[in-house]
């Protein structure tokens, strides 16, 4: 299971990294998005799940930890709050500039063809 799961971590991960990569708003705001959700997923993951037993204020010699449900509660509440601001910064960018491209420019144009007209 730990294998199965730390190859989703590793999957979301590359695919959000290729995503941010990208020349255009729309996949920069997937890949950080599917980097979120790797993060959680690994926040998660290494606390241990539990299943049965009391949190720390418990009865009982073993406890679930809740640290980690804790950081992926506050990795989610960031994660919406960077894609909202990401996305108003992408419509920003569309209106003021014209295009969606991440540096502002649009593709250079193919001057061969110019020449040849």
């Amino acid at each position: 299971m730990e294998i199965a799961i730390a190859f989703c971590i590793g999957l979301l991960s590359a695919c959000g990294l290729f995503l941010i990569l990208r020349g255009r708003t729309y996949p920069v705001v997937l890949g950080l998005t599917l980097l979120t959700y790797a993060v959680n997923l690994f926040l998660f993951a290494s606390g241990q799940l539990v299943k049965g037993q009391p949190p720390i204020l418990g009865s009982g010699s073993s406890y679930t930890d809740p640290l980690p449900q804790a950081l992926v509660l506050t990795a989610i509440v960031i994660g919406f709050a960077m894609t909202a601001f990401v996305v108003i910064l992408a419509i920003r960018a569309r209106a003021d500039l014209g295009n969606d491209h991440v540096d502002g420019k649009s593709k250079p144009k193919d001057i061969t063809k110019e020449v040849e007209q």
